[in-house]
């Protein structure tokens, strides 16, 4: 049993319509990359959205809602609609200013929730036709399964990050380079490359090392905390300050690694930037 509410069985089948439905707008984003759009922009300049994220998510929808009538979905353009047992968490393009910048890291990422609980999902790359999928029974990409594997110490690991963020150089543009500057000479490689979604399904993979993010929602998570878990490795919310605890992807960060790795100087900086000492205490 994957929980008190859903089987193996059910949660495979979520994983299949979550993989599904992920795949179903491939072909349309390796048509429209790199072909010239139109960008529009949300809450500022950091924040872009394309007529390709929101016809991604119609589709999706259309997808899910014909496999699983009884269904919630929360997506990030359309927001919530339904109001069913299981909701699913849909980001069209994790990794949009990627998309329309014509950088090839971006991804398609679905998660499906029981009872708060993540019990299955999907990340699809699809430029580079990685299918990763996961329940709590395991982690897969492209059908094989996936180990999260990798460096024991922070001298050798690549940690990928999405910060420092705007909101965190607004906030204390001093502090946060310093903070940036202590990774960047502790690791062996430090990247910003954005997408959450595809930062974590590497993780899983075993490809990236460490990773955190803040200023994140729950769309961009969901699947892919799941996918480092069910793969061995560790997935730790990031709660800010006196912030209150909830479902672990809908914290507004997150810390996720190997399980083989030792974190010393990114515990002291993640410390920092939450104000709380355990922030990096990993299972």
């Amino acid at each position: 049993m994957t929980d008190s509410t859903i089987n193996d069985d059910e949660a495979a089948e979520l994983a299949a319509v979550a993989a599904e439905a992920a795949t179903a707008v491939a072909d349309d984003l390796r048509a429209a990359f790199r072909s010239g759009m139109q960008v529009d922009f949300k809450r500022d300049l950091h924040d872009p959205v394309t007529e390709h994220d929101r016809r991604a998510e119609q589709r999706i929808r259309e997808v899910i809602l014909a496999r699983v009538p009884d269904s919630t979905i929360i997506g990030e353009e359309a927001g919530s609609t339904g109001s069913g047992r299981v909701h699913w968490y849909v980001d069209p393009i994790d990794g949009t200013a990627n998309f329309a910048g014509g950088l090839s890291f971006f991804c398609t990422s679905i998660g499906a929730v029981v009872d708060g609980r993540v019990v299955a999902g999907a990340v699809n790359d699809p430029m580079a036709r990685n299918l990763f999928t996961a329940t709590e029974a395991g982690a897969c990409c492209n059908g094989e399964p996936i180990r999260c594997r990798g460096a024991a110490s922070e001298s050798a690991a690549l940690l990928v990050t999405s910060y420092p963020t705007t909101r965190a150089l607004e906030s204390d543009r001093t502090a946060s380079l310093d903070q940036f500057g202590r990774l960047v000479t502790t690791f062996r490689t430090v990247r910003r490359i954005g997408s959450a979604a595809l930062t974590l399904a590497h993780t899983a993979a075993g490809w990236i090392d460490v990773a955190f993010g803040v200023g994140i929602n729950a769309w961009d998570v969901s699947a892919g905390s799941l996918l480092v878990r069910s793969a061995g490795g560790s997935y730790q919310p990031l709660w800010a300050g006196d912030q209150q605890g909830g479902p672990d992807f809908t914290a507004p960060g997150y810390l996720a690694a190997v399980p083989e790795l030792e974190l010393d100087v990114l515990a002291g900086v993640l410390a920092e930037i939450t104000g709380r000492p355990d922030a990096a205490q990993t299972p």
